[in-house]
């Protein structure tokens, strides 16, 4: 069975850092891009960061030059870690697993909320 459970989620003010991270278990890890995704109250879900299973990694442009995503294989995790937080960033963050080779699997965590505020 496949879980992806996010942590690291919580209330931080602006300006502030929070580092999310994406524990995966009941798949081969490493063969698997990891999504970072969020949705605030009301918005659609929208993409906020990737790397590959070679990691290649691709931002949003809300995210560029703040958040970093990276992985580590041997934990099965992935992170995202979040600088100069604005209100804006305050979403429910999700992640998800792509498979990159053989056939294709996708799978998403449960979500870990971002409060930005004051």
């Amino acid at each position: 069975q496949v879980h992806l459970v996010e942590s690291g989620g919580g209330l931080v003010q602006p300006g502030g850092s929070l580092k999310l991270s994406c524990a995966a278990s009941g798949i081969i890890f490493r063969l698997y891009a990891m999504d970072w995704y969020r949705q605030a109250p009301g918005e659609q879900r929208e993409f906020v960061a990737s790397i590959t299973s070679g990691e290649i990694t691709n931002y949003a442009d809300s995210a560029k030059g703040r958040f970093t995503i990276s992985r580590d294989n041997a934990k099965n995790t992935a992170y995202l870690q979040m600088n100069i937080l604005k209100p804006e960033d305050t979403a429910v963050y999700y992640c998800s697993a792509r498979r990159e080779y053989g056939p294709a699997r996708y799978y998403s965590g449960q979500g870990t909320q971002v409060t930005v505020s004051s």
